[in-house]
């Protein structure tokens, strides 16, 4: 992590936690917005396929059609010791980790240098570093630049969102890591039943809908759809969230294949990174070696 700008200890998968061994995240650092009217060159995401989060803000990306307007770099999926790590000196700064980037933006920057991350091409600075930020600027303020004429985040829903957008990352967004990064057997049981209860809910509420909330897309089904598509090939085994696959629930599992089938979406998923980066994890798995299953998404 950095600490006053400077990498002083090799990367941890666990940032914080509790007396009791729960898993807890850091908060982001930088929260800044975008600027009016912005020309499509001057802003850049940073992701990794891995994530759950940096994807969120790809699958903005692409359903916006803001491919023109912001461009994209992918980091390497397997974790070094200095984190998040590019293949080769990335484009904006020629620097070869992500942490570079942080310390340049803030010299005296502390914490863990995470994706997604909004760069000001401009300014040579982060903005932001915050996924729920970054789809919501990504929805609200890039709508002079976006070829499709959609609105994820539909004012008459705000109230509904907000409140199911809550229980999706308490449940299943973060209940998948508060399983896989306990550190007591309590913790984890919290986690993975935290986990199961958000799923038979979410399973439950798609019994005669479309999407979460009726018959249209909304930024809520993408909060979803990240964690449900990883499920499967990493966290059902890595982080030992093994009582039931997606492939076992008949509506989420047929919900999550029918938002991978939109325009665009598929490229916003790949499968061998996702195992790729959390086999990586050498705290969770030592050997380093990559599961060749499931056969299927």
């Amino acid at each position: 992590m950095l600490r006053n700008g400077q990498w002083v200890e090799n990367w941890q998968p666990i940032q914080q936690k509790s007396e009791d061994g729960d898993f807890i995240r850091q908060s982001s650092g930088f929260r800044d917005g975008v600027v009016a009217n912005a020309p499509a060159d001057r802003y850049h995401l940073y992701v990794a396929y891995i994530c759950p989060w940096a994807c969120r803000t790809l699958m903005l990306r692409k359903l916006k059609g803001l491919e023109h307007a912001i461009s994209v770099s992918v980091v390497n999926p397997v974790l070094t010791e200095q984190g998040w790590a590019f293949a080769q000196p990335e484009e904006n700064m020629q620097k070869n980790y992500m942490h570079q980037l942080y310390s340049h933006s803030d010299s005296r920057y502390t914490g863990r240098a995470t994706v997604p991350v909004l760069w000001d091409k401009y300014e040579q600075k982060i903005v932001n570093n915050e996924s729920a930020d970054i789809i919501k600027i990504l929805n609200d303020d890039f709508t002079h630049l976006a070829k499709n004429d959609i609105n994820l985040r539909p004012s008459h829903l705000a109230g509904e969102m907000a409140s199911i957008n809550q229980y999706i990352y308490d449940k299943i967004n973060n209940g998948v890591y508060r399983a896989g990064f306990a550190s007591s057997q309590q913790a984890y049981e919290r986690g993975y039943q935290d986990v199961f209860e958000g799923l038979y809910t979410m399973e439950q509420k798609l019994a005669n809908q479309t999407y979460l909330l009726g018959e249209h897309l909304t930024e809520s089904d993408i909060r979803l759809f990240v964690t449900l598509i990883r499920f499967d090939l990493a966290y059902y085994s890595i982080f030992k969230c093994n009582k039931k696959r997606i492939s076992d629930y008949n509506k989420l599992h047929a919900y999550m294949h029918r938002i991978y089938q939109l325009p665009g979406i598929k490229q916003t998923v790949n499968a061998e990174h996702i195992k790729q980066g959390y086999y990586s994890i050498k705290t969770l798995n030592p050997s380093g070696i990559v599961p060749l299953g499931p056969d299927s998404i």
